[in-house]
């Protein structure tokens, strides 16, 4: 648990924006949140801009570890039902606990940052050990354009999150296999 106040802020503010949405973000609803008093939040980041672009920042941050923990403990696959189940566990992931409340502040943000093109920037895909993970495997099986491919899978995976965030249910691995099927062909 940080004890850093403005990371202590930035965490209440996406568990606000995951579950009241960006018309529920605002500085009293921070403070409430995070339990500190009010004005806290409105100390620290003065405009709803700054408090916006904190938590982005918190949020890529959190996302970045998660993902260099999952690329640290996966291995490359050895085959595509590997990694059709590394991905669908990925994709499990994001739907429930913590990773969903991030999975839904992220894309409120992402569609924000259409507005705000300083948040586009710090959201913007890095590169990262999961995302290595799937290149790694595509080049290995000889796709020509590894790189080209894996932006395409991941985002069709990311796209199918997206949908059952918002429509429910979960990512089958019927519908994972038959995109790494088509990314290989």
């Amino acid at each position: 648990m940080p004890t850093d106040r403005r990371t202590v802020l930035a965490d209440a503010a996406i568990d606000v924006l995951a579950g009241a949405g960006m018309r529920g973000l605002t500085h009293r609803a921070v403070d409430r949140a995070a339990h500190m008093p009010a004005g806290t939040t409105s100390a620290y980041y003065r405009t709803r801009h700054a408090l916006l672009t904190a938590l982005v920042s918190r949020l890529v941050a959190l996302d970045q570890e998660e993902l260099q923990a999952i690329g640290e403990r996966t291995p490359v696959p050895r085959d595509a039902e590997e990694l059709v189940a590394q991905i669908a566990a990925f994709a499990e992931q994001r739907l429930t606990g913590d990773a969903r409340r991030r999975s839904l502040a992220r894309y409120a943000c992402v569609i924000e940052s259409v507005h705000q093109s300083e948040l586009r920037e710090i959201l913007t895909p890095r590169q990262n050990a999961g995302r290595q993970v799937v290149h790694d495997f595509l080049a290995a099986q000889g796709v020509a354009d590894a790189e080209e491919r894996t932006v395409t899978l991941l985002t069709c995976v990311d796209g199918l999150i997206f949908d059952r965030l918002v429509g429910g249910g979960v990512v089958s691995e019927q519908e994972i296999r038959g995109l790494v099927l088509a990314a290989l062909r």
